[in-house]
């Protein structure tokens, strides 16, 4: 069973409302909103460290500047006040903002890794963690991308995209995992903190 050090971090990445827009193409994984709400109210629930990643465009007509609606948080990926929301402008959500430095400065050593899109900042960001030094888990349906054309006309569905990025990251630069065994590990890490409590409160009034 997949065990996370109770200071792992989740960090979610441009879950924001610009993929909404239809010029992005088909997508896959119409589950990974659902599944990036239920990471979050796991993280929430169990008091763990919890980053949101903000790509803020300085493009004026992007769908990421902050004049445009696309900015915005989806709902399912909406910050509650007094979360930490770090802001990027490129790929990668470690460069331009202190998300290292938080990270070391609260010894946190391992993350958990999901948002949008799958091959681009979500995959560079997790490259980059790995190259860092951080134990980097990549939440394989709690992300998803877009349908591409390659340089030579090719096509490669949304899917394809998808899983050809998850075999670049997996082994590498992290561990792919789903949902599931995430939420798996929280729980029981969450439960075995209680029964330690109940147990220590137990025995003190014994010996009381």
């Amino acid at each position: 069973m997949l065990r996370l050090p109770a200071n792992t971090a989740l960090i979610s990445i441009d879950v924001q409302q610009a993929f909404d827009d239809p010029s992005w193409g088909k997508r896959n994984n119409p589950e990974a909103e659902r599944n990036i709400a239920a990471l979050l109210e796991a993280w929430r629930t169990a008091g763990r460290p919890l980053f949101h990643i903000q790509h803020r465009s300085q493009r004026t007509g992007s769908l990421f500047h902050p004049d445009h609606p696309g900015y915005r948080h989806k709902p399912e990926g909406l910050p509650l006040p007094g979360e930490t929301v770090l802001y990027k402008n490129v790929n990668s959500s470690f460069i331009g903002t202190d998300l290292e430095a938080r990270l070391r400065a609260a010894g946190i050593e391992s993350v958990v890794i999901m948002g949008l899109t799958t091959d681009h900042c979500v995959s560079t960001t997790t490259r980059m963690a790995g190259n860092l030094g951080f134990t980097a888990w990549f939440v394989s349906d709690a992300t998803a991308t877009f349908e591409r054309t390659g340089p030579d006309g090719q096509y490669f569905s949304a899917q394809t995209m998808h899983d050809t990025a998850l075999a670049s990251l997996h082994g590498e630069f992290a561990t792919v995992v789903p949902t599931e065994e995430i939420l798996g590990a929280v729980a029981v890490a969450t439960n075995s903190g209680r029964v330690g409590s109940l147990f220590s409160i137990g025995t003190s009034s014994t010996l009381g």
